[in-house]
C-alpha cells in the first residue's frame, strides 16, 4: 500500500470510547505504541527500533494486539534507507475483541518451575535443552484466538526459546485462522500449539521439525554440509533425499 492512501488514525480522529479503552492499558510496550499512535497518528518498524529500542518490533506489535487494541498493517518505504517496512495504524473500533481490553495476566513467578517439571528445560519445538532462563512461557493456542482462559491450566502452555517464538508469531500472523476464523480447534491441530501431535502446519498440509545440532554433533552437521554442497542442496533437502532413498 502506498503512503499517501494510508489513513492516519491519532486520537482526534478517534472515538472517544476507543481512547479510553486505549489508555486502559497499562503494560509499558503496548502502551508506548498505542500512545505514539494516538499522537502522530500511525507507527513505523523503523520508530519502533530508533525510538524505543524494539528491534523484535513483530512482538510489540503483537502485544498491541493482545490487549485487544486491532491495528491495520501497512507496507511503507523508509525515507532513510528506501526499503520497504512494516507500518500501523489502528482499526475499526467494531474489531475490539471483547473481554480482552487490558490483555494477558502476567504470569505467577511460581507457574515456570511447574512447566520444567512437566516438560523438563526443553525448546517445545526444537526438544533442545537449554537454561532455564533462555526459555519463555507461551500460550498453546495463540491469545488472539483463544483469549484469557479462567486458571493456568499447564497442558495449556509450551516453553519457548526466542528463535521458536518468533517463528510461531510469523506463521500464526499469517495464518487465515488467526485472521479471519479464530477456531481454537484448528489451533489444537496445529505443529506450533502442539508439535508433538498435530495435523497442520498454520492450516498447510505439512510436517516439519526442527534439529538443533550442538557439541560434539556440530562435526556430522559440517559433514552433512559439505555434501549437501557438494550435490547442490540444502541440508534438508539431502535429509528428505536420504530418507526417500531408504
Amino acid at each position: 500500500m502506498k503512503n499517501e492512501e494510508i489513513i492516519l488514525t491519532p486520537e482526534e480522529t478517534l472515538t472517544s470510547d476507543f481512547v479510553q479503552m486505549c489508555r486502559s492499558v497499562a503494560a509499558k510496550r503496548p502502551r508506548t505504541v498505542i500512545e505514539h499512535i494516538l499522537k502522530h497518528g500511525i507507527i513505523t518498524n523503523e520508530e519502533l527500533s530508533e525510538l524505543y529500542g524494539y528491534d523484535h518490533q513483530p512482538r510489540a506489535i503483537r502485544d498491541v494486539r493482545e490487549t485487544g487494541i486491532p491495528l491495520i498493517t501497512h507496507s511503507v518505504t523508509s525515507k532513510k534507507t528506501g526499503r520497504r517496512m512494516g507500518a500501523y495504524t489502528f482499526d475499526d473500533v467494531s474489531k475490539v475483541k471483547g473481554g480482552r481490553i487490558g490483555g494477558r495476566k502476567a504470569f505467577p513467578k511460581t507457574f515456570k518451575p511447574i512447566l520444567i517439571q512437566m516438560y523438563g528445560n526443553r525448546d517445545a519445538i526444537s526438544g533442545e535443552r537449554l537454561e532455564e532462563r533462555y526459555l519463555s512461557i507461551d500460550h498453546r493456542i495463540p491469545y488472539e484466538v483463544a483469549g484469557e482462559e479462567a486458571g493456568l491450566v499447564p497442558d495449556k502452555f509450551m516453553l519457548l526459546d526466542s528463535s521458536s517464538q518468533r517463528a510461531k508469531s510469523w506463521s500464526c500472523e499469517h495464518c487465515e485462522n488467526w485472521l479471519r476464523i479464530h477456531n481454537p480447534e484448528i489451533c489444537a491441530r496445529c505443529f506450533w500449539a502442539f508439535p508433538e501431535d498435530y495435523d497442520h502446519v498454520a492450516m498447510e498440509d505439512k510436517r516439519r521439525v526442527d534439529v538443533v545440532w550442538s557439541g560434539d554433533e556440530v562435526r556430522a552437521f559440517d559433514a552433512a554440509k559439505a555434501i549437501a554442497k557438494g550435490r547442490d542442496l540444502t541440508i534438508g533437502e539431502l535429509i528428505k533425499q536420504l530418507l526417500s532413498s531408504k
